[in-house]
């Protein structure tokens, strides 16, 4: 089970690392200004990556229990991948940020701060939100911080995707084994 996890897993948080980050090179940073627009654009690439949760419930399924698998070790199976995609995408991210240096938090806290202006904010409200980004880009910079956030971003879409993967495939007239 362990060796179908890391597969997948390994596989999952490579994609979603690498288009995030092509991606945001691709825009010249943080969505190119649209830190909404790239959020949003990330969380569609999880749930594609981690789309692989279904394939390695499935593989496991049909090549390791002739077809069968109860609910609890296919959702178990599934958040082994999750957690190792996250672990993945964590440690290609902070890999990606100390060879960089990319001022990531930098951009972004900028960019939404640009929102905030451009839809017409200001004054103490602009002051409060300025100075709320400052404390993101602080809390940011703390490792301790900063890699749980990380993981915290992926691991919820994997853990949705267990979920509903573990339901399916317990049902052995899901995609059975063909041949």
């Amino acid at each position: 089970m362990f060796i179908t996890a890391l597969k997948y897993g390994a596989i999952s948080g490579a994609v979603v690392v690498g288009v995030i980050i092509a991606g945001m090179l691709y825009a010249g940073g943080v969505g190119g200004g649209h830190a909404t627009t790239s959020l949003w654009f990330g969380y569609l690439i999880m749930i594609l990556a981690l789309s692989t949760i279904f394939l390695a419930i499935r593989e496991y399924r049909n090549k390791k229990l002739g077809g069968v698998i109860k609910f609890l070790p296919a959702f178990g199976l599934g958040l082994l991948v999750a957690a190792i995609a996250g672990v993945v995408y964590v440690a290609a991210w902070e890999t990606f940020l100390q060879t960089t240096n990319y001022p990531f938090m930098e951009n972004y806290t900028a960019a939404l701060i640009e929102a905030k202006r451009t839809s017409g904010v200001s004054g103490a409200e602009l002051d409060a939100f300025i100075a709320e980004m400052e404390k993101a880009k602080t809390d940011y910079a703390n490792p301790l911080y900063r890699l749980p956030a990380t993981f915290i971003e992926i691991f919820p879409v994997g853990l949705i995707i267990a979920l509903i993967s573990a339901a399916l495939l317990r049902n052995p007239k899901v995609m059975p084994a063909r041949g």
